[in-house]
């Protein structure tokens, strides 16, 4: 093995702009029927382009050899692996009753067609479709143990909500020293704010935070 000189960094083969696919994966959070299809006029018209967005990535991570993952809810229908911590509101900031929280009943259960992932982004037979019963994509399931077993470092993560699921498994992404390409618009959040604020004075931090265009290029 080569000594390198006193104080210099080992060689990166990923650079800040590029991408090795062989060590790279996409990855798609809750692109789901009941997140993303049947929604009102004005839902449908934010979703749109983050979903054509998301199919560019799908189409160029496929094309390049890039691994690609769906973290997908996958809750009992009874709630019974949904979370009941406390909390002042819902996930929409409305608050909360005299009564308090309700029993938590999943926005999608599993094996319905709320469930399934939508049709633009259909999954292919090599793809890794990794349930999910928390927020964060890495929180009780496999994705971490088949990212390493492929040797994966770098994480382009893509979907809904920013402020939520999107966030979640970014700071365990971190945690868990995995390099982080977060796709600006092809992530999404009912609350606009939160999702600019967090790709401003967040995302940054813990990672590069690029557009759909520049991320496709990375890949090539």
């Amino acid at each position: 093995m080569t000594k390198l000189p006193a104080g210099s960094a080992p060689p990166n083969p990923q650079g800040r702009e590029t991408l090795v696919p062989e060590r790279t994966a996409l990855l798609l959070f809750d692109f789901l029927n009941g997140h993303f299809k049947g929604k009102d006029a004005a839902t449908t018209a934010r979703l749109a382009p983050v979903i054509a967005n998301a199919a560019r990535l799908l189409a160029a991570a496929r094309a390049s050899g890039a691994l690609v993952a769906y973290a997908c809810a996958a809750h009992r229908a009874d709630g019974g692996t949904s979370a009941r911590t406390m909390t002042d509101t819902d996930n929409r900031l409305r608050p909360w009753g005299e009564s308090g929280p309700r029993e938590p009943v999943p926005i999608v259960a599993a094996g319905t067609v709320a469930a399934e992932i939508i049709d633009e982004l259909a999954p292919t037979a090599a793809d890794y479709v990794v349930p999910k019963y928390r927020w964060s994509s890495f929180h009780g399931t496999y994705l971490d143990l088949a990212l390493r077993t492929r040797g994966i470092d770098v994480i382009v993560l893509a979907g809904g909500s920013t402020d939520v699921g999107v966030a979640s498994t970014a700071f365990a992404a971190r945690d868990l020293d995995y390099n982080l390409v977060v796709a600006s618009d092809a992530c999404t959040s009912g609350e606009t704010d939160n999702h600019d604020q967090l790709m401003r004075r967040v995302f940054p931090r813990m990672s590069r935070v690029r557009t759909t265009d520049e991320i496709v290029g990375m890949l090539r």
